[in-house]
């Protein structure tokens, strides 16, 4: 063995040294009704899930609303198969790679696609105008629901939100539910037995955006 090989195995990781996941990964909600806040935007998607439809689905709202992991819950309720395209990533070209292959039957245990487009408004006019016909009826894809998050419509051209469902993510009425979100983790993580920061002020303090304070919980656990 050389002195390279030597060196290289060495430094393989150890798979029993797990890294741990960030708490805003951790709890992220995986049903509709774990959201903290959201009430109209949980009714509204729970009556989608009751009768679902080929639709488009615009999701808007500031950062750390939900509005992916929102997305992600709504296809685990559908039980469908995401197709995630990240934000910046969504070309004309892969919303043609992506429509292909949802005219496929989804894979085994799906009953249907999801296609998941994160900062919709950031994709090029020709993006936007690439999708429409998914979206009115002229080359409707079977069994597929389309998701389109952002934090404004702006920039988003009039034809491209008329072909949308827009449901409004908002921090009304966030506050309570969060607290006790985080004083659950606090539990989860720390025990019972050792009170927990005043959940509260840290919402309130991030302005209702749920990760950022979770982010805030975790610094706090970290340094107890």
């Amino acid at each position: 063995m050389t002195n390279q090989s030597l060196l290289f195995s060495e430094m393989e990781p150890d798979p029993e040294l797990g890294f741990p996941e960030p708490l805003s990964e951790r709890y992220r909600p995986n049903r509709i009704a774990d959201f903290a806040g959201l009430a109209e935007v949980k009714k509204i998607l729970a009556g989608f899930v009751a009768k679902p439809t080929n639709a488009g689905l615009l999701f808007v709202g500031s950062a750390g609303t939900g509005k992916t992991s929102m997305g992600y819950a709504l296809a685990n309720e559908l039980k469908g198969f995401v197709h995630h395209v990240p934000a910046g990533q969504c070309t004309v070209d892969r919303v043609k790679e992506i429509a292909f292959s949802c005219w496929y039957v989804p894979p085994a245990g799906f009953k249907r696609n999801v296609i998941l487009i994160d900062e919709a408004d950031v994709m090029s006019t020709a993006a936007q105008l690439a999708i429409l016909s998914y979206l009115d009826g002229t080359a409707t894809i079977p069994d597929t629901v389309w998701i389109f998050t952002c934090n404004a419509t702006d920039r988003l051209a009039d034809r491209f939100l008329s072909r949308n469902r827009v449901l409004t993510f908002s921090t009304y009425g966030i506050q309570s539910d969060a607290a006790k979100l985080l004083e659950s983790v606090w539990a989860q993580e720390v025990g019972t037995g050792i009170e927990p920061p005043n959940c509260a002020r840290i919402i309130k303090e991030n302005n209702g955006n749920v990760r950022a304070a979770l982010m805030a919980l975790e610094m706090k656990i970290l340094g107890r």
